[in-house]
């Protein structure tokens, strides 16, 4: 028979669906009620840069909305920050003076121990971070000792212990080494230990990579190290096995908290370290990561507060607990603001 007089069969309709995912996305209440990851304002972590002198703060040019603050004006500020619903801040120092072994970085007087005493007075429910590395406080910029044109660990790490314990002792509750130094949080807890500190904690920046995205930070402490770079200390980004091990030594060496840094370029360390780890895990939304975000929205190319929620949801869902964000603020006002 001729194709052309073949009866022709009908295609029988295609099933209607019974699994509609649609369903639950219809309505922005629908949308809420099923959400599975949300940003706490509880769990972000307000970086502040702290400097010596008077005056008043000092904007960051690369980072616009974040500024250098002198210590006279941290409790004030802290007060701000904790009736805005920001709990923690995470304390920079800068140095005033620089030396080769970088020894304002442990001064009882210096800018931190100050800063964390003026936010204890002032505002005593936050909970106080303090960074503990070198980099400000040296004149070669590097974040541990140099001997013979080389950063040298051991030696590093006895001065990392020292300004641990500096800021313990001015009332931080949480130490945050970021040196990158072998055994460092090692030595750390040693010296708290020995000196009857042993309540506090440490939050370890485990998987700290050499990255591209540092650049404002290193505007903001006046940090760029003076010859060289960090590639012989900080991780390699390619490395995602290693970064497992430095979380493993760090936990194992007393860490109560493990950090990755830089944030969006670590979210499959995220989601490995979560199913590996019981320990809370914090993520470092850097500087670079903040400078893209409001120079994209500054040029028109994206909206601000939902690259923000996003970049920050996909922290959260990959397994941080905590998160370090310049944006920490922002999030406090939409909150309040709503949606």
């Amino acid at each position: 028979m001729p194709e052309r007089d073949r009866p022709r069969r009908r295609t029988a309709p295609a099933p209607s669906p019974t699994i509609r995912l649609r369903r639950l996305r219809r309505t922005e209440a629908l949308r809420e009620w099923v959400a599975e990851t949300e940003v706490e304002l509880r769990r972000l972590i307000y970086p502040l840069f702290v400097r010596p002198g008077r005056g008043g703060s000092e904007a960051v040019s690369s980072m616009p909305g974040v500024f250098r603050y002198p210590v006279g004006e941290v409790g004030p500020l802290a007060r701000r920050l904790a009736d805005e619903g920001i709990r923690s801040v995470l304390l920079f120092g800068a140095a005033r003076r620089k030396d080769d072994e970088g020894s304002d970085a442990w001064a009882r007087d210096g800018v931190v121990p100050e800063a964390v005493r003026a936010v204890k007075r002032a505002a005593p429910s936050l909970v106080v971070v303090t960074d503990v590395c070198l980099c400000a406080y040296t004149v070669h910029g590097h974040c541990g000792l140099v001997r013979n044109g080389a950063v040298v660990n051991d030696a590093s790490c006895e001065r990392l212990g020292r300004v641990a314990l500096a800021h313990a002792r001015a009332g931080a509750d949480v130490v945050a080494p970021s040196a990158m130094m072998d055994g460092q949080v090692s030595a750390i807890r040693a010296a708290l230990d020995r000196a009857g500190h042993e309540e506090t904690a440490v939050l370890a920046y485990s998987s700290k990579h050499a990255s591209a995205f540092y650049g404002p930070f290193r505007e903001a402490e006046d940090s760029t190290p003076a010859f060289g770079d960090r590639r012989g200390y900080q991780m390699d980004w390619r490395n995602a096995r290693e970064a497992l091990r430095e979380m493993e030594r760090d936990a194992a060496e007393g860490a109560d908290l493990l950090m990755v840094k830089p944030a969006l370029t670590s979210l499959d360390l995220l989601t490995r370290a979560r199913k590996r780890f019981l320990l809370p895990l914090a993520a470092y939304q850097v500087s670079g990561e903040y400078a893209m975000i409001k120079a994209a929205a500054a040029a028109g190319a994206l909206e601000e507060r939902a690259a923000v929620e996003e970049t920050l949801g996909a922290l959260r869902r990959a397994g941080a607990d905590l998160i370090v964000t310049y944006f920490a603020r922002d999030v406090a006002r939409w909150s309040r603001e709503g949606r």
